[in-house]
């Protein structure tokens, strides 16, 4: 596993020791930032949920986005995280958090996230429940990107309260879904809920 782009282009990245996590591939990272780049997405400040071995967060980073938070709820790919971003150099431009994602959530933010990555377990049954989540969270805004890291098993739906889907790719037995979040109609008003 390496980094696909940016100014870490080619460093290698360790990843947690078992099967409880699954690093997104390389080439589907490669495609997640092709599919960004066509929308014109350029993240600035992301938010890692499920951050495994923090790949797809380093990757942000090393394509220039300016902050990243990684939350990660078990120790050894925590500490798998810290060494990625010593190995790529970005460890002044990242934080790592040993908690859940629901823990995380209920923290006040301190200001809220352009991006964010969502990569659960495979398969995971709360998947819709932790993207609604997510989407009316006080960590992210009107216009935040959320990316769903999938099984093509589990049906993404187009529209969901607060979400709307901008793409849905496979690769093989892995799926990418990307959504925007809508806080607000075309008019300005509050979006349906």
């Amino acid at each position: 596993m390496r980094v696909i782009g940016g100014s870490a282009r080619g460093r290698r990245l360790k990843a947690p020791r078992g099967l409880r996590t699954r690093p997104m591939a390389d080439k589907i990272r490669e495609a997640l930032f092709a599919m960004l780049d066509s929308l014109g997405i350029r993240p600035r400040r992301v938010l890692d949920l499920y951050a495994g071995s923090g790949a797809v967060g380093i990757e942000a980073v090393s394509r220039g986005a300016e902050w990243v938070d990684f939350v990660e709820r078990s120790a050894a790919a925590c500490a798998v995280i810290r060494d990625n971003l010593v190995t790529t150099g970005f460890a002044d431009r990242a934080a790592v958090h040993c908690t859940t994602v629901q823990a995380f959530l209920r923290r006040p933010p301190r200001e809220p996230y352009d991006f964010v990555i969502m990569d659960p377990p495979y398969a995971d049954p709360t998947i819709h429940e932790t993207m609604l989540a997510v989407a009316h969270s006080p960590h992210v805004r009107d216009g935040t990107v959320l990316v769903v890291g999938h099984s093509p098993r589990v049906p993404m739906p187009e529209r969901m309260d607060g979400l709307e889907q901008l793409r849905d790719r496979c690769h093989g037995d892995s799926c990418v879904a990307i959504y925007v979040i809508r806080r607000s109609g075309p008019d300005g008003s509050e979006a349906d809920s």
